[in-house]
């Protein structure tokens, strides 16, 4: 299917690694011009060199803090100097934040910072441009909302789901679809290095919980985002679309 995506722009936060990579690699292949934005520039620099070296279009790098509010306008503004415009905002910048129940707010103001406050910063930036144009694509990762033990990022993730449900009844007239996507267990540095370091690790979680019999990759986020960005998704919005393997709700 052809997702009439070459004349689309896109920016993609927490493009470094991971999920972020992924859809900014899925994007420019569809034929997008990206902007990737993350702190760790010579891993920008990497994937650039991978998406080129692939044929696509080479990215605009875009180097900040999205969790600092000035670094945000930057971004923005710099994106949409390189670009022309922004279509398409890609929300996948966010980490897991394990807590304890005595912690204090400034562990719950960074967890928010970068899982939520991030997200609607950037959005509130695109918007105006976009209902302008009478059209826009915004797609949020986010989490799982069955946590088994306390963790700061979790209820980030929740408010999350609901600010981006809520958003897109105001602007869904305007041409301008919200949606989010929870992933399940990605071959990321964060699930392989974190929370599933060993190969033994990965199996045993695997055998009890993911049907599918496997971790996803990074473009399996990659795919859907790119649906949800292109003109045949222009009815779905305010939705939450898990991309998990069917991996058992209680587990994620």
């Amino acid at each position: 299917m052809d997702l009439d995506l070459a004349s689309r722009t896109a920016l993609v936060t927490g493009a470094s690694s991971g999920i972020g990579a992924g859809i900014a690699r899925v994007l420019a292949r569809e034929g997008a011009h990206v902007a990737v934005t993350a702190r760790r520039g010579e891993l920008l620099e990497k994937l650039v060199q991978e998406i080129t070296a692939a044929g696509g279009r080479p990215p605009v790098i875009v180097l900040g803090d999205i969790t600092d509010a000035g670094d945000v306008a930057r971004i923005v503004s710099e994106a949409t100097a390189a670009l022309g415009r922004i279509d398409i905002l890609a929300n996948s910048a966010g980490g897991s934040r394990p807590i304890a129940t005595d912690a204090a707010d400034a562990a719950w103001d960074e967890a928010f910072a970068l899982n939520f406050t991030a997200a609607r910063r950037l959005t509130e930036a695109v918007l105006p441009a976009m209902r302008a144009r009478r059209w826009g694509r915004i797609v949020n990762i986010s989490g799982s909302m069955e946590p088994r033990s306390l963790n700061a990022a979790s209820a980030a993730k929740a408010a999350l789901h609901l600010w981006a449900k809520g958003l897109s009844c105001d602007v869904a007239a305007e041409g301008v679809t919200i949606n989010t996507i929870p992933p399940g267990r990605i071959n990321s540095e964060q699930i392989l290095t974190r929370l599933h370091p060993t190969q033994e690790a990965r199996q045993a979680f695997i055998a009890r919980n993911i049907p599918a019999g496997y971790f996803g990759e990074p473009e399996d986020i990659g795919h859907l985002v790119a649906f949800l960005a292109s003109p045949q998704a222009r009815y779905i919005t305010g939705a939450v679309i898990p991309v998990d393997g069917g991996m058992h709700f209680f587990a994620h």
